[in-house]
């Protein structure tokens, strides 16, 4: 497994594993409706502005997951469903700590998302509500300094 730089031919691709791992991720925690709305095409929409921000984990020469970062801030990291436990996830954000990455946003019951970044030295800064897809949603906010 490889990290590197996303290309405009990968948006496809990064669009269809954002749906499968929206899917698999949010199931308990999003409404069905709010699920079907983020698809592959709305995401490929987002990505064909951003795709030159984002890094990809390739294996076996196919894209398997992707990493979205703002200004320090994690704003995705998505494994497709069917690679999970491969490493790329870690191989991601070890590349978005060295990229200096402080904080990212998780839902408050991503319990998989939220063991996965303790694991790897996150800590919680704050728990709130915020909307999202139209209504109030319970978030966490994760933090690393460079001293972890």
């Amino acid at each position: 497994m490889i990290v590197r730089a996303a290309a405009r031919e990968d948006v496809q691709a990064l669009a269809a594993i954002a749906a499968r791992s929206y899917r698999a991720a949010f199931a308990g925690i999003l409404e069905e409706d709010v699920l079907a709305g983020r698809d592959s095409a709305s995401f490929a929409q987002r990505y064909a502005e951003v795709w030159a921000r984002m890094l990809v984990a390739v294996s076996q020469d196919k894209p398997v997951g992707f990493l979205l970062m703002t200004d320090g801030h994690i704003d995705m990291l998505f494994m497709d469903p069917a690679a999970s436990g491969q490493g790329g996830g870690a191989l991601l954000l070890q590349e978005a700590e060295r990229l200096g990455a402080k904080s990212l946003e998780c839902f408050r019951d991503n319990h998989g998302a939220r063991r996965f970044y303790e694991r790897h030295g996150w800590r919680v800064a704050k728990e709130y509500e915020r909307e999202f897809a139209g209504r109030s949603r319970s978030f966490v906010l994760y933090e690393r300094t460079s001293g972890d």
